[in-house]
């Protein structure tokens, strides 16, 4: 492989990823994987599925089996990366919940569960993960997972919504502050997608089809419509790439 196309591969990179048990997480895992990167899978659920794929494909696969909201869990996550492998290259902050209640009736415990997973535990491990890079003058790749909520109030998901603007604008505050350090920090926000987080939406035949009119694609994604992205956004291919946040929506934003 030469030429341009040779800046897309992750051959060589070691890439973490959370959340990887299922959905995008998973979906983003393995096309990393199918890009040339051995992954270290951040999860509580079962991924030995997952990882017989990645080793199919003649890469290594490292499960960590933290709750990525547990204060030491960073610390965990890179000695587990560090002692496996020896390097981290690429960092995707993707563990994420939802909860969903009117405003007037959404209780502290939800606004903090989905807080501490969706904004403070991706906040830790990218420190974690940037320090022993800046200290051995190492570039790297992060890649935060926003979401439509990043730019949209939506309704009866308020701390998800918070969690997801903070995290768009966290991204462009770490991208101002690390990019001399040629370590890229930039977001995927999804769209509609098929996924656990959505059934109760795609059940809801009346919101189902009034999401579906918005979307120009006229589907719901799929967590593969990720890989392309991610992949992107992890490899040499972005090098020039800082504080941006990648829509990959079907089309959502641009009604």
């Amino acid at each position: 492989m030469s030429g341009i196309l040779a800046q897309f591969s992750l051959v060589g990179r070691v890439a973490i990823v959370t959340g990887a048990s299922r959905g995008l997480g998973a979906a983003m895992a393995l096309g990393l994987a199918e890009a040339g990167a051995d992954v270290v899978l951040v999860a509580r659920g079962d991924m030995t599925s997952l990882q017989e794929k990645i080793t199919a494909l003649g890469r290594r696969a490292l499960p960590v089996a933290v709750d990525i909201a547990d204060a030491d869990a960073p610390e965990l996550i890179m000695q587990a990366t560090l002692g496996a492998f020896g390097r981290a290259d690429i960092l995707v902050n993707n563990a994420g919940i939802i909860r969903r209640a009117n405003f007037l009736e959404f209780t502290d415990q939800d606004w903090r569960e989905v807080m501490d997973v969706n904004l403070n535990a991706a906040f830790r491990l990218s420190q974690h993960f940037c320090r022993p890079l800046v200290a051995a003058g190492q570039p790297g790749k992060i890649i935060n997972i926003a979401s439509m909520l990043s730019f949209q109030g939506g309704v009866r998901v308020a701390s998800y919504t918070a969690a997801k603007s903070a995290l768009n604008g966290l991204t462009k505050l770490m991208a101002n502050e690390l990019a001399a350090q040629r370590i890229n920090v930039n977001a995927i926000a999804p769209g509609y997608m098929a996924t656990d987080n959505t059934e109760a939406l795609r059940a809801d035949a009346s919101r189902n089809e009034a999401i579906l009119q918005r979307i120009p694609a006229a589907r719901w994604g799929t967590p593969d419509d990720l890989k392309g992205a991610v992949v992107f956004l992890a490899s040499p291919a972005a090098d020039y790439l800082h504080g941006h946040t990648l829509a990959v929506d079907g089309g959502w934003l641009a009604r």
